[in-house]
């Protein structure tokens, strides 16, 4: 299970790797939901090992809130028109 984590760790490499290259504000908000996903889905993996509900539930608030403030926040940049699109 040690392995899955380390791959899993490693994967989140990769959006961190894109959002500090690209410019564009989508593609670094893409990037960041992204992130938000995978750790919360580690999370997720880590309250499974640890037989642990609780962290369980920071994992379940961390994936359904935090990509709802992402399109929250991209909603605002939106009406502001600080973004062209």
């Amino acid at each position: 299970m040690n392995v899955i984590l380390v791959i899993m760790i490693l994967a989140l490499v990769i959006p961190i790797y894109e959002a500090c290259k690209d410019s564009d504000i989508w593609q670094k908000m893409l990037a960041f939901a992204s992130i938000a996903t995978k750790t919360s889905v580690m999370i997720l993996v880590i309250s499974i090992l640890r037989d642990d509900w609780m962290i369980g539930v920071v994992g379940v608030l961390i994936l359904s809130l935090g990509n709802a403030s992402l399109m929250l926040l991209a909603q605002i940049l939106k009406r502001m028109k600080i973004i062209d699109n």
